[in-house]
């Protein structure tokens, strides 16, 4: 039968990096998003449940690198814009390019089924009620900072439990002792912001971090992350990284905030140009990681014991698609290996967009993904041997294992300015590969052209 679609799922940064590409390449798609809007994480209190946003949340990439390339943010922005100002940003993008009413919202993606010749059966539910559409390929642009990773420690805590996921305000935290647990970004945002309210903050971590401000000598962080930059090896990256940390604000552990014993870059980046400082104030205080729960206190496995009223986990978030079957795709411990982090060795035509962990911005990374994408899908590129992306999905592995230190948070990691390099010569090199099974087949390519799934006219892309 002809396919005439695409399905998109999501309309996040994602989701709409992947939505505005195939509506300027004309392939047609159906984007189907669960909440009334766009923008994903990024909407505060968005109404599919999925945001983890916070009121007082603001970026941690300046405005230059999160933007999409093609459409800058404006430049009353302030370098680095709080949630409203980017989804007045993403809202902007959208109307722009003029592809809003190819989204339909208030729809949820309950289904995803292979039929078996690479195609798939998409179920959606919404207001006018359940229905099931073929589709020539899906993209999974779902995101990946919505579904709680809770921990578990011995004991029982009779006060208040809740994830950063869950978190908006530090209201009714008034006079409160609060433990948040973790040291990621969102954790250390909350920690300095509980800790002006609280009567003390708590905050817990294994084994420390290495904690970055956003300004670094006069300049953004992330202006430091240049090409040359990932170019140096790995020894000199940490070595460079740890001088211009120390000139920004001398030895962490001068404030009162341990040292990790990790190596620098060896672990996902803390950004916060605050901590430190409330840390020196006494309004953070550090503690070891959690050994027990004992009713409204808290041991930790340094032996000490504190009187606790809420405990907040920033312990991050599982990789999670509720709309395949678990004997489909089930990812356990977010181990969910991909070619080039979009592209599924065991499914054809399935895509998944944005779901990586840069250094850096990730809707740059998102539109480069899905160009890439469209451009396979418009059967301008093909994709390697099934053995071929296995090969290269275990030499990445083994990458990530030697450079950072073994954590859940750890396995899709990439580098900013690589990773591009990386999508761009895969673009390249796609267009000498040979047809295989990954691919729409030629013949199937031909029949979609015919009912005009495929634009004849689909540009080479005048970027590479």
């Amino acid at each position: 039968m002809t396919i005439e679609r695409v399905c998109i799922i999501g309309a996040g940064s994602s989701g709409i990096a992947a939505a505005k590409i195939f509506h300027e390449r004309g392939i047609p798609f159906d984007c189907f998003e669960k909440g009334s809007g766009i923008g994903g994480n990024w909407r505060y209190m968005n109404d599919n449940g999925m945001s983890s946003a916070y009121k007082s949340l603001h970026i941690n990439s300046s405005k230059g690198q999160m933007a999409y390339s093609d459409f800058p943010m404006p430049e009353d922005y302030p370098q680095y814009a709080n949630h409203s100002q980017v989804l007045q940003y993403f809202e902007s993008y959208v109307d722009h390019f003029g592809f809003r009413d190819k989204i339909t919202f208030k729809t949820e993606v309950s289904r995803v089924s292979p039929v078996g010749d690479g195609t798939y059966d998409v179920t959606i539910n919404n207001a006018n009620g359940e229905r099931t559409q073929r589709y020539g390929a899906v993209i999974v642009a779902n995101g990946h900072h919505w579904c709680p990773n809770m921990p578990k420690f011995p004991g029982e805590f009779t006060g208040k439990i809740m994830h950063t996921h869950d978190y908006k305000t530090p209201q009714g935290m008034d006079d409160k002792n609060v433990l948040v647990v973790g040291v990621g970004n969102s954790a250390c945002d909350i920690a300095c912001e509980t800790s002006r309210v609280a009567n003390q903050t708590y905050l817990s971590t294994r084994r420390s971090a290495y904690v970055l401000p956003k300004y670094i000598l006069g300049r953004t962080l992330d202006s430091y992350l240049t090409p040359l930059f990932f170019a140096l090896p790995l020894p000199l990256r940490r070595l460079y990284g740890q001088i211009l940390l120390y000139l920004a604000r001398g030895s962490q552990s001068a404030y009162g905030f341990p040292n990790p014993t990790h190596k620098f870059l060896s672990e996902h980046p803390t950004i916060s140009s605050e901590l430190l400082n409330f840390v020196g104030y006494g309004r953070v205080k550090i503690k070891p990681n959690i050994k027990e729960l004992a009713g409204d206190r808290v041991r930790f496995e340094d032996g000490t014991e504190l009187p606790i009223d809420i405990i907040i986990y920033g312990t991050g978030y599982k990789i999670a698609f509720p709309f395949f079957d678990k004997d489909f795709i089930n990812p356990e411990d977010n181990e969910f290996p991909l070619y080039k982090r979009v592209v599924h060795p065991e499914h054809p035509n399935l895509y998944f967009i944005g779901l990586l962990q840069p250094i850096g911005a990730i809707m740059p990374l998102a539109e480069w993904q899905s160009k890439w994408i469209a451009e396979v899908i418009a059967g301008n590129v093909s994709l390697p041997s099934k053995a071929e992306m296995l090969r290269h999905i275990e030499k990445e592995q083994r990458l990530i294992q030697k450079q950072y230190v073994n954590s859940k948070r750890h396995t899709m990691q990439v580098d900013f300015c690589p990773y591009i390099d990386e999508i761009k010569k895969e673009i390249k090199k796609g267009r000498r590969y040979n047809n295989s099974k990954f691919n729409i087949p030629f013949g199937k390519r031909k029949a979609l052209q015919n009912s005009k799934l495929i634009n004849p006219d689909f540009p080479r892309m005048s970027e590479i």
